[in-house]
């Protein structure tokens, strides 16, 4: 064993780097290091870096530069989306000594323990297309809920993304070890499983698939709570919406991207759908249940939306039964199709775009809680406190406050919204 002995991590970007953040950070602390918070002395850090919007790639660079000020003789190692991306670039970055691709992120381990054996900033890549292998991994910072990666890579080619580049082909966990790992969690007494995945819909093995996923996840006993993080429409069949109608463990929450209202930028992004489908997936779940809470990723600025576009899917969104929005400024990205496409939106322009989707977002949102005021929902509270003050979410995704009370935390509760 080397002199390394503590490291601390920080993650970048979407829920399953979260997850797989949390998976190496037990990996280590199995092999005898000791985990601190990234913003305390340690031996190691390790950024865990996503790369879908320049802000990202930006937000890397500057973690490496406070790192520099504040611990000069710590090593750094970033790995994720970034790293595998642009592990040459990230090598220019003052302060870094290693990079890890895809194919070496859980070889983090061994890595580590030879990190005093090198001279300069090592990678650790290789092609994407040889990444092949799927690798189970959970959150555990928080003890109420748990973000369980069953699926990763993408098949799908929109002409805006760089996932599959940076994560390879769609694989997935079988359902029998996804199973097990539920139950693992439930001994722990997490209450809620958000199931990840970077095509979540596309899940399965030869001869499983995710509809089998979830009828099978649906007896774990001690799971109270399951959320289907996201999920493309033309893979959210109406048997998966009538069965989480049913269900008494699977929430009525979904979270849906649609990217834009406008059939002809959807065509431009190289999306499998049209906004007709999409309307069909939200009616259909409005129909089984009439209470369920509805998230929707939009992409503004995209090359090509004129001013009608955007109306357009404005007034979709508005016409449309959906509670928040998650809103992403179009950004170009390397290799892939949109930066070919002509009629670029100025980005004044595309900033305004957001802040319009943002606000009606706001709008929704209230709409939605509106309808709940003076009405009882089960509440699962958190164990963070701030200022005094507790949270939880109902079952279809309201945010409840309430002053700090420990003997509520990791409890489902009546509670009058």
């Amino acid at each position: 064993m080397s002199s390394i002995r503590s490291v601390a991590f920080h993650t970048l970007g979407c829920k399953l780097n979260y997850s797989e953040t949390s998976s190496l950070g037990r990996m280590l602390e199995k092999e005898g290091f000791e985990k601190k918070e990234f913003d305390q002395a340690a031996d190691v850090y390790v950024i865990n870096t996503c790369s879908v919007t320049d802000n990202a790639d930006k937000e890397c660079r500057q973690l490496v530069r406070r790192i520099q000020r504040r611990a000069p003789e710590s090593y750094v190692v970033i790995t994720g989306c970034y790293a595998q991306l642009k592990p040459n670039e990230i090598a220019t970055i003052p302060g870094v000594d290693l990079v890890l691709g895809a194919a070496e992120k859980f070889n983090l381990p061994y890595h580590i323990k030879n990190l005093q054996q090198q001279e300069g900033t090592k990678i650790c890549s290789c092609d994407i297309e040889d990444v092949r292998d799927f690798t189970a991994s959970w959150s555990s910072q928080d003890r109420t809920r748990s973000f369980l990666k069953v699926q990763d890579g993408c098949d799908y080619n929109c002409s805006f993304c760089t996932i599959p580049l940076a994560r390879g082909k769609s694989r997935s966990d079988s359902i029998a070890n996804v199973v097990a790992n539920a139950r693992e969690l439930a001994a722990t007494q997490t209450k809620e499983v958000v199931l990840t995945g970077v095509n979540l819909g596309d899940f399965g093995q030869p001869g499983e698939d995710f509809f089998q996923l979830v009828q099978a996840l649906d007896t774990v006993e001690g799971i109270d709570r399951y959320r289907i993080s996201s999920i493309e429409p033309n893979l959210l069949t109406n048997e998966i919406v009538d069965f989480v109608a049913k269900s008494k463990r699977f929430m009525p929450h979904f979270h849906i991207p649609m990217q834009s209202g406008s059939d002809r930028i959807l065509g431009l992004m190289r999306r499998r759908y049209k906004r007709a489908l999409y309307t069909e997936r939200v009616e259909w779940i409005k129909q089984c249940m009439p209470h369920a809470a509805i998230g929707v990723d939009v992409i503004v600025g995209f090359p090509g939306e004129t001013e009608e576009e955007f109306a357009e899917t404005y007034s979709f969104l508005e016409q449309l039964p959906v509670t928040y929005l998650h809103v992403f400024t179009y950004s170009e990205r390397d290799n892939t199709h949109a930066l070919s496409l002509h009629n670029k939106v100025p980005t004044s322009v595309r900033q305004e775009r957001n802040k319009k989707l943002r606000n009606l977002s706001f709008i929704k949102t209230k709409q939605f809680t509106a309808q709940f005021f003076d009405t009882v929902r089960p509440v699962l509270f958190e164990k963070a406190e701030h200022e005094g003050m507790m949270e939880g979410y109902t079952d279809n995704y309201i945010r409840v406050q309430t002053p700090y009370r420990s003997e509520l935390i990791n409890t489902i509760v009546d509670w009058r919204i």
